[in-house]
């Protein structure tokens, strides 16, 4: 999928029209299918586009313009779901991004200094998950500037997945559907040209990455706009998404897992990024929309976005006072004093 996203830049238009050429060039050849559709993040769930993506059931390779990790819980949140296809154009090594990603977050730092202190790793909603037998590779446009680069990919890609059909992706906006394929895939009366004409707006929703989610329901005490709620299995999950403020994150700020993402938002560890190296030129972004001073505890930047969004509805404040986990919030990864110690000991005694 060959996201134009939400802008109009010519040089990214320029990569998009060059990897349909690359995607279809390898359509001649392999047992593949392209397909042109808008910008999967902001589909209407409901939608022709959705409803056609899930009929698929072969391996799907998204080319976008958000992070992978966004990606695929987007993916996810509209029945998509499949593997993790490994990818192998990334940027970075990945070395110390769960680290790196605390470090918007103390709720999440002292997740991981728990995590490090005991032998027992917490369940992720994942581990309770049952995938389909195929995998979804998500590929991210802001790596590279050369389409070479991603035809390299997909031409790997396509050697690891074997005999399996492909299901390859370009989403540009407007989008045309495109079958290209073997006889035995695709009529003759298919591979031509397709238009999916569906009219979307901008959207702003969270998304929730499961493999990192352990279903501890903190966003759900903190959010009071009715945004999140439970599925039949006690299970977290976006509910009404629509009921989001639109440009607010604070909800993400206070999960301990780092596992909630707004693909949209401009600071990296908010948008799905694996890790935020911290650049200067990405802190000074980041505070132009909305993110905390660098001495600013994100938890309280939390509480102020919420607050200015409870005003704009006409509603009261709430401070510090609702939704926000004190205790874990005061878990420090530095010694413990004597309370802290106390209270372990209580914690301890089988009441």
């Amino acid at each position: 999928m060959v996201s134009r996203g939400q802008s109009r830049a010519p040089e990214k238009r320029a990569l998009e029209a060059a990897l349909v050429e690359v995607a279809e060039k390898l359509a001649d050849r392999q047992a593949v299918r392209v397909l042109s559709i808008p910008h999967l993040y902001d589909l209407p769930p409901g939608g022709e586009t959705v409803a056609r993506l899930r009929e698929i059931s072969g391996d799907i390779v998204f080319l976008s313009w958000v992070y992978p990790r966004a990606a695929r819980w987007v993916l996810d949140r509209a029945g998509i779901r499949g593997q993790f296809g490994r990818v192998e154009l990334v940027e970075g090594d990945g070395e110390g991004d769960e680290e790196a990603a605390a470090g918007e977050n103390p709720l999440a730092a002292a997740a991981l200094a728990d995590d490090a202190s005991t032998d027992e790793t917490p369940e992720r909603v994942l581990d309770t998950l049952s995938l389909p037998d195929r995998k979804i590779y998500c590929i991210d446009l802001r790596v590279a500037e050369d389409a070479a680069a991603y035809a390299d990919e997909l031409r790997r890609i396509l050697s690891e997945g074997g005999e399996g059909t492909l299901e390859a992706f370009t989403e540009s906006g407007g989008s045309e559907l495109r079958f290209s394929a073997a006889d035995d895939l695709a009529p003759p009366d298919v591979i031509e040209p397709l238009r999916i004409e569906e009219g979307t707006t901008r959207r702003w929703y969270p998304v929730i990455d499961f493999s990192r989610c352990t279903n501890c329901m903190e966003c759900i005490d903190f959010c009071l706009f009715g945004v999140y709620g439970i599925n039949d299995a006690e299970t977290i999950l976006v509910e009404q998404p629509d009921n989001c403020r639109k440009g607010c994150p604070a909800c993400s700020r206070v999960c301990p897992e780092n596992a909630i993402i707004f693909p949209q938002h401009k600071t990296p560890a908010i948008a799905g990024a694996e890790t935020d190296d911290g650049t200067g030129l990405k802190i000074d972004l980041s505070l132009l929309f909305g993110a905390p001073e660098k001495d600013e505890d994100p938890i309280a930047a939390a509480a102020r976005e919420r607050d200015e969004q409870l005003l704009l509805a006409g509603r009261a404040a709430v401070g510090m006072e609702v939704g926000i986990p004190k205790r874990r919030l005061e878990k420090r990864t530095g010694p413990k004093d004597d309370l802290d110690q106390l209270i372990d000991q209580l914690d301890g005694f089988d009441l």
